[in-house]
């Protein structure tokens, strides 16, 4: 198990997401994303905004999905 915190994807706030995989922390920021800017967070609505477009842009998600997997395998096991 990896954590990444939801600044580390992008994101706004330090909120530690956790798993086995890089996909599985990846489909915790983007549930994340999707649940905070339900609420009315603002500050987190650009960091959603870019994970929508990243699949929009396939080349240029795709560098950050594979620079988002080499920084998750360099991490330390929790």
């Amino acid at each position: 198990m990896k954590t990444m915190t939801c600044r580390q994807l992008g994101g706004a706030c330090d909120l530690a997401l956790s798993g086995e995989t890089a996909d599985e922390v990846i489909q915790a920021q983007d549930k994340h994303l999707n649940d905070i800017v339900a609420s009315g967070d603002v500050a987190h609505q650009a960091a959603q905004k870019d994970m929508k477009g990243r699949w929009k842009h396939p080349i240029k998600g795709m560098g950050w999905y594979k620079q988002t997997k080499r920084d998750f395998a360099a991490l330390p096991e929790d």
